[in-house]
């Protein structure tokens, strides 16, 4: 089976995969190489939009509409 694993190259050529890999055995492997810088961890889109939905979330109606998930039996 083909898998994708995103990977950072650091600036020694050393890879360091983003994810853990589990094989049975040995396997090949082919890296591309993007002409990008890495991504951080967190999402810039996450951390701006993160107040605006503060704001819409942090509300009683929006407390009351799902309290139902919270009751404990």
């Amino acid at each position: 089976m083909i898998q994708t694993i995103e990977a950072v190259i650091d600036e020694n050529g050393k890879v360091h995969l983003l994810e853990s890999v589990n094989l049975p055995e040995a396997r090949r492997a082919l890296v591309t190489i993007l002409d990008e810088e890495p991504v951080s961890e967190v999402s810039e889109t996450a951390l701006l939009s993160e107040q605006a939905l503060a704001e819409d979330w942090n509300r009683p109606e929006e407390d009351e509409a799902w309290s139902h998930l919270q009751q404990v039996p």
